[in-house]
């Protein structure tokens, strides 16, 4: 699976990042980090519409990119980054919980298991109104959270300031990832995909050295693309099942 590392940054300034200044109006930049190349992608959860996107009203799985687009644009709007929002079976329903305006896709799972979703802790990335988070899955269960959207996948790569204590520092399994963390503001939220194979290691210390998000979810890779046509980036590929995005 891949990682893409992507950094929206909207009309504000993220406090303790080092990112530098962005243009007016960009979303996405290039950001190196332990000599690999990641695009981040920075939005505020109180102004931007981001949104869970798995399949329209009557059913139909989005699958990729485009449905989406075109779906956002009978409301009159513009879907203007987009990535894969989470890990999937192979008909493309979410591994663990999901929640969107056409309600839930399972319940949280806390069970043991193989691969990466099952190790723990793992955890979900929610949006509430003007509110953000990345929670780990049984605290998640334990504050009865009621969030407008949510979908959870493993493991976290940051928790509480830490990197994943499993997740190994000599490790040279490479692959390109994809991820997302949330400031300790609880606004903004940094949507991450690595442009080349990378540790997954390397990828976690990018949100916790870089970023200083207390909190940080593996989101999926190999798999992994962003939509970013303003920052020109339209990733085509196979079918997707959970999306997240943003809408203008």
């Amino acid at each position: 699976m891949r990682s893409i590392f992507v950094v929206a940054a909207a009309s504000f300034t993220v406090v303790g990042c080092d990112l530098g200044q962005p243009a007016a109006g960009d979303h996405c930049r290039s950001l190196d980090h332990k000599s690999s190349p990641y695009t981040v992608c920075t939005f505020n959860a109180e102004r931007d519409d981001i949104r869970l996107f798995l399949a329209d009203s009557e059913g139909r799985p989005y699958l990729q990119f485009g449905a989406v687009a075109d779906s956002v644009r009978t409301e009159g709007k513009t879907l203007i980054f987009a990535m894969n929002g989470g890990m999937y079976h192979d008909d493309r329903r979410p591994v663990g919980f999901y929640r969107d305006g056409n309600g839930d896709v399972a319940t949280v799972n806390t069970n043991d298991g193989p691969g990466n979703f099952h190790m723990k802790p793992n955890g979900v990335f929610w949006l509430d109104g003007n509110r953000a988070g990345v929670t780990e899955s049984q605290t998640y269960l334990d504050e009865g959270l009621d969030p407008d959207f949510a979908t959870q996948s493993g493991p976290m790569v940051v928790i509480d300031g830490e990197v994943h204590p499993s997740l190994n520092p000599d490790g040279t399994s490479r692959r390109r990832r994809n991820g997302v963390g949330v400031a300790a503001n609880g606004e903004t939220v940094f949507f991450v995909i690595s442009d080349v194979p990378v540790t997954f290691h390397d990828f976690a210390t990018l949100f916790s050295e870089k970023l200083r998000a207390p909190n940080a979810l593996f989101l999926d890779g190999q798999v992994s693309r962003i939509y970013a046509p303003a920052y020109g980036r339209d990733e085509q590929g196979l079918d997707m099942g959970p999306i997240v995005g943003v809408v203008e």
